[in-house]
């Protein structure tokens, strides 16, 4: 166990005794740390188990200890999006142990090859079980349970505050790290960094393009970095959008959107590509189901003025222009022809291939890689996974918004706010998404949805009988 570890367990033994709203502030603040191994697994290969995955033990027990498991079991009930979540879990365990050993040698898959003492390589084998079944599983059931300790914290709290000020937290400190990343890059002195750089991934943190510093920050590599930032903008920008805090939100998805330009990832533009319309679109139907709500004017003034300002730059600064060009071309029109992209192209052909060989049933939880979470799902749970990632989703995102006796203002921008960040990682990972696991802010995400949209059915919030609980401590 290295000292990102030690300080987890300490954290996590602490928040067994804190109040219970803390719990939620520190799991969602451990998803900053997407590099940091809380220890390693000999036994699979080397595989990192990450500092998320080790405290959301704690926080799924602290909740269990302070509500009991009737908010637990009432995030399962039929229909609702736990359910489906439910079922997506338990078939894609079934799926790992049986379906390597079913289709054994049928295809090839891309999969990761962990060797120990060195870092993992990707490699194109038959398919067979291997330690990646073992390690996808017990990151689809850590989602599961991610999800369901999240909808009973606010379930049972139903104060959304909560979550905004634990995103601005996670904001906050996902920008200080990418700047410390840039300024110890400058100042060669990155291995002060290399306490939350402990994973035994391939690390790509010392990188440049177009003569600037691409961040990283407490992640692998400038994607994953503008993946998780992307997230963050996306929900941060909602809530502004939404006259959630405007001052500080503002600011902060102001700030953001700036480390995401920066991080001169491929992954951040084409995400800003599609989800700004998306929060534009979003406010303005905010606007129209309740008025007072979004900033449609303001949007609409942007809008109308960016092709002004773009003029105004072609002409006053005509080799900025040129040197954007040649950046772009660089980071975008060119990607399909770079050895990166060539390398993905094979990932996905492969993954294809294993899904048709394997007649639609995939591969088995873990099996196969791909640079796109649809083939992702496709290659390794097949037409059926699949089909109940979709309704789990499609349950999420048909949660209602709108006003209502049952919900306040602030709870409505926040399950806005938890859609965008939603939304926002299935775009990433349509694009780039190489592995079944969208990560525990997926869920947490998810989580936050499903409690706090309204409750349009009579169903029963308590469970009884309640095994010994130690109380309610806010």
């Amino acid at each position: 166990m290295n000292a990102m570890g030690l300080i987890t367990l300490i954290v996590g033994v602490a928040i067994l005794a804190a109040p219970v709203r803390w719990s939620f502030i520190v799991m969602a603040l451990s998803t900053v740390f997407g590099a940091a191994a809380a220890f390693s697994l000999p036994g699979l290969g080397g595989a990192s188990v990450l500092v998320p995955s080790l405290f959301l033990l704690f926080f799924a027990i602290r909740l269990f200890a302070a509500y009991g498991e009737g908010p637990f079991l009432t995030a399962l009930v039929p229909w609702r999006p736990g359910f489906f979540l439910l079922l997506l879990t338990a078939f894609g365990l079934f799926t790992a142990v049986f379906f390597p050993r079913m289709f054994q040698g049928m295809t090839q898959t891309m999969t990761v090859q962990r060797l120990i003492g060195a870092r993992s390589l990707i490699a194109l084998v038959p398919l067979q079980a291997s330690s990646n079944n073992i390690t996808q599983s017990v990151y689809a059931l850590g989602g599961l349970i991610c999800f369901i300790a999240t909808f009973a914290f606010f379930r049972r709290n139903s104060v959304p505050a909560i979550f905004v000020n634990g995103i601005l937290i996670v904001a906050g400190v996902n920008l200080s790290f990418a700047l410390a990343d840039i300024v110890t890059y400058f100042t060669h002195t990155d291995f002060l960094l290399s306490f939350v750089r402990t994973a035994n991934y391939a690390l790509l943190t010392n990188a440049e393009k177009g003569g600037l510093k691409r961040i990283s920050g407490t992640f692998p590599e400038a994607s994953a970095f503008a993946d998780f930032t992307l997230v963050l903008f996306a929900v941060v920008a909602s809530l502004w959008l939404g006259g959630i805090r405007s001052n500080t939100t503002g600011l902060v998805s102001g700030l953001l959107l700036v480390a995401l330009v920066l991080s001169t990832s491929a992954t951040a533009l084409v995400g800003l590509a599609v989800i700004l319309p998306i929060l534009c679109l979003q406010s303005f139907q905010a606007g129209r189901q309740e008025p007072g709500t979004g900033r449609p004017v303001l949007i609409l003034s942007i809008l109308a003025g960016m092709p002004l300002a773009i003029f105004f730059v072609l002409i006053v600064m005509p080799d900025l222009v040129h040197n954007l060009s040649e950046f772009l071309d660089e980071m975008l029109f060119s990607k399909a022809d770079s050895q990166s992209g060539r390398e993905r192209f094979m990932w996905n052909a492969m993954a294809y291939q294993a899904f048709l060989d394997t007649n639609g049933f995939g591969a088995g939880l873990g099996s196969a890689r791909a640079s796109s979470f649809g083939l992702v799902l496709l290659s390794n749970i097949g037409i059926f996974g699949t089909l109940l990632f979709a309704l789990f989703v499609a349950r999420l995102l048909m949660v209602d918004t709108r006003p209502g006796p049952s919900s306040s203002r602030q709870a409505r921008a926040v399950v806005r706010a938890a859609k965008a960040g939603l939304i926002t990682v299935l775009i990433s990972a349509a694009t780039s998404g190489t592995v079944y696991d969208l990560g525990l802010m997926f869920y947490i995400l998810a989580g936050s949805i499903s409690a706090l949209s309204p409750v349009k059915h009579s169903v029963r919030t308590g469970y009884a009988p309640r095994f010994g609980t130690i109380g309610e401590l806010r």
